[in-house]
């Protein structure tokens, strides 16, 4: 299989605007003089603060956590003092707990430092280990990683496949992670492999990224288990059911999980952690993030401490070349727009995006000329034309019938629609209502 063979059918191919940061190197941000951590950056139960005002914390150390089993902690990403612990408003939008650390500047270390191989390491061992240290999917949907990696006994996963798509356009943080670190993610493969008992791995690499393929490759020649597939340039690729379609031609059946066909889906940023937490016991408290777009004078990416300010990000790229017109944490297709710089970064911030006021000005919205260019283009197979028309109706049954529901939200029917219709828009409010009708019964 030749490195352009490998895709799925639908999705669309766009400019990716990643020349603006893929060339460039990784910046080591200054510590910073305060972080606020949410207490909620995973899906699932919300953490309890450990720690109390005027507590005195190290960097990662935990200062937060949950006993349920979806959950992970949260770690401190500075040595300093608890300042306050406060309601605030998340990237993602949601209301949660915040810890506010003032850092005192001497970024102490507040855990173990170990010298583990991957062979001394026992199977039983991985799993709690990375929970620990606060892992989850590094691509957007920050899933707890050790669920990913504790399927039921009566389900044999038997391939690990390892998501270096990074389809988002401008984003480039897993692109340098792998060429800056190759070994780490083959190495998290491995762990990984090693927890599930799967004989094989796959590291998944679009193909606009050969920097990243050619390091990888280096690390993985002599491994008969390991395999190293480069991706057609096109999104959504990285969406874990396109990739698992794509690589292995398993079809993850509606409503279920990867596990259900035998495979585990993990970023390549995530990969990079668990290595890092078992062989050092390095808890997730910073990562790479790409701060791009227009609006910025400086397109760069930076290793950010969880927890600084988005205007930090944004003065490690030098600030506003012009007003903004939208700023947004993740990429343009499935990013959140922030309507305040004050917000924190969390684990799954992979990048900060400004637009100009011109590139944000919203298109005019006209009626559909009924062209099936969404439904080409959808991942899915799924009917976006009808189904934004039964929500724009009220008509929610009916769009649950149309399997609305499977809807990824990826935003291809809205980016390839002349007519500009809020298709993805419409999709996920009509989502939320059959939702909230599910919840009231």
């Amino acid at each position: 299989m030749s490195l352009e063979d490998v895709t799925f059918k639908g999705g669309v191919h766009m400019h990716d605007f990643k020349e603006l940061t893929c060339d460039k190197p990784v910046k080591t941000g200054i510590s910073p003089k305060s972080v606020t951590i949410a207490l909620q950056q995973h899906i699932g139960v919300t953490c309890e603060s450990l720690v109390k005002r005027g507590d005195r914390v190290l960097v990662g150390e935990k200062i937060g956590e949950s006993k349920a089993f979806m959950s992970v902690p949260v770690h401190s990403s500075v040595s300093g003092t608890v300042k306050s612990i406060d309601d605030i408003t998340s990237p993602a939008g949601m209301r949660c707990k915040a810890v506010t650390i003032e850092s005192d500047g001497l970024d102490e270390i507040g855990y173990e430092i170990v010298n583990r191989s991957i062979d001394e390491i026992k199977q039983d061992e991985i799993v709690p280990l990375i929970k620990e240290a606060g892992i989850t999917g590094l691509g957007g949907a920050a899933f707890p990683t050790h669920i990913k990696l504790s399927p039921p006994e009566d389900i044999k996963i038997d391939t690990v496949i390892i998501n270096g798509a990074e389809c988002e356009p401008y984003l480039t943080a897993d692109q340098k992670i792998m060429e800056i670190h190759p070994e780490n993610v083959v190495g998290g493969l491995k762990l990984a492999m090693k927890a599930v008992n799967a004989e094989k791995g796959y590291i998944c690499i679009e193909t606009n990224k050969p920097g990243a393929i050619k390091a990888i490759s280096e690390v993985v020649k002599g491994e008969e288990n390991i395999k190293v597939l480069g991706l057609k340039p096109k999104y959504p690729q990285g969406d874990e059911k396109r990739l698992i379609d794509a690589t292995t031609k398993r079809h993850v059946p509606s409503g279920g999980l990867p596990m259900d066909v035998g495979v585990v889906v993990i970023n390549a940023y995530t990969s990079n952690c668990i290595y890092e937490a078992i062989t050092t016991g390095k808890p997730l408290y910073e990562r790479i993030v790409t701060v791009t777009g227009s609006a910025v004078k400086e397109p760069t990416n930076v290793m950010a401490r969880i927890g600084v300010p988005l205007k930090y990000l944004l003065e490690e790229a030098e600030g506003f070349k012009e007003k903004p017109g939208k700023i947004i944490v993740g990429g343009p297709m499935m990013g959140e727009t922030q309507f305040t710089i004050d917000a924190p970064m969390v684990k799954a911030t992979g990048g900060v995006l400004c637009l100009t006021e011109e590139e944000a000005k919203p298109e005019k919205v006209q009626s559909c000329i009924k062209c099936g260019k969404c439904l080409t283009v959808c991942p899915v197979f799924l009917q976006p034309l009808y189904l934004e028309s039964l929500v724009r109706h009220g008509v929610y049954e009916g769009a649950r019938d149309l399997n609305i529901m499977d809807c990824i939200e990826c935003g291809s029917c809205s980016y390839i629609c002349p007519a500009k219709r809020p298709l993805v828009e419409s999709i996920r409010m009509g989502k939320r209502e059959l939702k909230k009708k599910t919840q009231r019964v």
